[in-house]
């Protein structure tokens, strides 16, 4: 019998209540993610969330997000994404390195939408996106093959001691490729590998130590954008008038360490650190950057059965060397988080000062003081529902790589920060065959950082909308119909309006945000014919939207409405379990537009593939 329940939310600083939160929260358990058989995180993202994924440029493995209408060219920097407490956020406008997380590893994965600046600081604009991976006796392997030349593997091995505990992941993933990227039919094969090493040790009972390594290696060829002919034509094949394909070899090496120190019962300090190695190889124009990020947190915990107080140190520092142009980007930040409980109300209130610092060697260095706050109610109607409203005021800095020139590597200036006003009302409602969720929110801009892509490409630039708004709403249904048959739906209606800007003589007020499609919904009805077996089928939809680079809302051509139907059977039996999925059934054309004949397909074809799993 499959009862739904309310879950703990880690990620909004302080533990609370799914039914108590004061913010719009998703929260998925290792069992939903296990029960969708994903190849990665991006793709359980896209499936089963509120929030939007994208290969973007055809690179599977650095994804590109977005969520509450923040558009698919840079929705992905408005939202701040943590593994286990670290941020995965890049200086540059490298997308989230997602791929070096294997689904097998995580334990629960938390969106919090339009808030959750107070903790995770520079760049949650749109929200956070928490995923804790596991820490437990757990032991499993599994393995699928696919079409197009897909094969994965991947294991988890845990164990917990009375002091020692030790787990141990790995993941290894090839596909031989969907396009063609030549006259020769060559096609845009990728791998991918990806492994973690974590222990911990319990000194006392009071007093715990852990550290941990996670290393990464993705080697991907993708191949160049279509015309609108070539992609109605045949989205597999290399297109004619394009840039060619792009070869990248792309590595990551993390290592962390930190400390939990319970004080007494009700006061706590926790310490972590981390150090992260990144090496970006585009084999294609022979370029190589190297990342070298540093961080820093420390936070103590004041917890009884009336208040809930998180304090907090977070320091970050980044650097990447270009040729002969070196940038860094340091953020020093102190906060405070506070949770009240008044009889049926939760009150949150929240603060954040952060110092960045973004220094060249070619140019005088800048300096942007930011303040981040969170304010928030909760009322418990019931045991059963409760209504929410909560006000958050965040801030994004510009990547390192908006300030130089890619063509001729020189300095062209720091960009304005972006600063959003954040409200948000809604509604929850929990039983024991369904779960409710409605929210309303409205985002109020200033300096929404932008690339501005000039026609002619003599004046590109990045640069700020002055001002700029975004509203919508979120649906979220869980229905357990009986003991055979239930349904999830996932809805969200968005609009992205910029209020004032003119660049270049181009006017965009008035305009909408491109790459935001205004309808997006996602469903799945599961059959459990038996206590075995699961069939799913999930309908994904989004609607038309103007292409990526159409500010003055002028292409020819649009984005086209994303359509894709997958059909999924699992039985699963003492500790084994086998599985297919077919993605895309009736091999529905989908594709990103950059701007007119500017097209990039994806998820443009029939897939399947079939596995096992077992856990022992």
């Amino acid at each position: 019998e499959i009862v739904l329940k309310s879950l703990q939310v880690t990620s909004t600083a302080i533990k609370t209540d799914e039914l108590r939160a004061a913010n719009a929260v998703e929260v998925y358990t290792q069992k939903d993610i296990e029960e969708a058989h994903v190849q990665n995180v991006y793709e359980f993202l896209n499936k089963n969330t509120s929030v939007f994924s994208t290969s973007g440029y055809g690179n599977p493995f650095l994804q590109k997000i977005d969520m509450r209408g923040f558009g698919v060219g840079d929705g992905y920097q408005n939202i701040v994404i943590t593994i286990n407490g670290r941020k995965m956020n890049n200086v540059d406008m490298v997308p989230q390195l997602l791929a070096s997380i294997s689904p097998s590893s995580i334990k629960k994965l938390e969106i919090i939408k339009s808030s959750g600046i107070v903790v995770a600081g520079d760049g949650a604009n749109a929200g956070v996106i928490n995923i804790t991976t596991k820490q437990g006796n757990d032991k499993e392997v599994s393995f699928y093959l696919g079409s197009y030349g897909l094969a994965d593997g991947a294991f988890y091995v845990g164990h917990k001691g009375e002091k020692l505990s030790i787990n141990v992941s790995g993941e290894a993933q090839k596909n031989n490729g969907t396009r063609d990227i030549n006259a020769k039919k060559d096609k845009d094969a990728n791998k991918f590998s990806t492994g973690s090493f974590n222990l911990s040790y319990e000194v006392t009972e009071d007093f715990k130590l852990h550290t941990g390594v996670i290393a990464t290696r993705t080697n991907v060829i993708y191949a160049g954008s279509l015309t609108q002919e070539e992609y109605d034509k045949d989205p597999t094949v290399a297109g004619a008038s394009n840039y060619g394909s792009t070869h990248q070899k792309y590595k990551s090496d993390v290592i962390t360490a930190g400390l939990n120190y319970n004080i007494n019962d009700e006061l706590s300090i926790k310490a972590d650190v981390s150090n992260e190695n990144k090496e970006s190889n585009y084999i294609t124009y022979n370029s190589v950057t190297d990342y070298r990020y540093k961080t820093a947190t420390l936070t103590l915990d004041y917890i009884t059965e009336e208040l809930a107080l998180k304090a907090g140190i977070d320091i970050f520092d980044g650097d990447v060397d270009k040729t002969k142009l070196t940038l860094t980007k340091a953020n020093q930040a102190v906060f405070l988080m506070s949770e009240f409980y008044i009889s049926d109300f939760t009150l949150k209130a929240g603060y954040r000062y952060e110092v960045v610092d973004f220094k060249s060697n070619v140019a005088e260095n800048k300096e942007d003081k930011l303040s981040g706050v969170e304010l928030g109610v909760n009322y418990l109607i019931n045991k059963e529902s409760s209504l929410f409203a909560d006000y958050t005021h965040s801030y994004q800095t510009a990547s390192l790589d908006r300030l130089f020139s890619y063509s001729t590597g020189a300095f062209t200036g720091y960009v304005e920060p972006s600063q959003a006003n954040n409200y948000n009302i809604g509604y929850t409602n929990i039983q024991a065959d369904n779960k409710l969720k409605v929210s309303l929110f409205y985002i109020d801009l200033k300096n929404e950082i932008y690339y501005y892509s000039d026609p002619t490409y003599v004046n590109s630039q990045n640069t700020n909308i002055d001002k700029s708004h975004k509203y919508g709403l979120d649906f979220y249904d869980k229905y357990i119909i009986n003991k055979e048959f239930n349904l999830a739906l996932n809805y969200s209606y968005i609009q992205a309006i910029i209020n004032e800007e003119l660049q270049n003589g181009d006017e965009y007020t008035g305009n909408t945000l491109p790459g935001v499609s205004d309808h997006n919904a996602k469903a799945t009805f599961a059959y459990l014919p038996n206590e075995f077996a699961t069939l799913s089928l999930t309908q994904i939809y989004r609607s038309e939207a103007y292409a990526a680079n159409d500010f003055n809302n002028n292409f020819e051509q649009k984005q086209e409405a994303y359509y894709t139907t997958d059909i999924s059977v699992t039985y699963a039996k003492d500790n084994w379990e086998v599985f297919a999925k077919i993605n895309n059934l009736f091999d529905q054309s989908n594709g990103l537009w950059i701007r007119d004949d500017a097209i990039y397909p994806v998820n443009f074809t029939r897939t399947a593939l079939a596995g096992f799993k077992l856990k022992y």
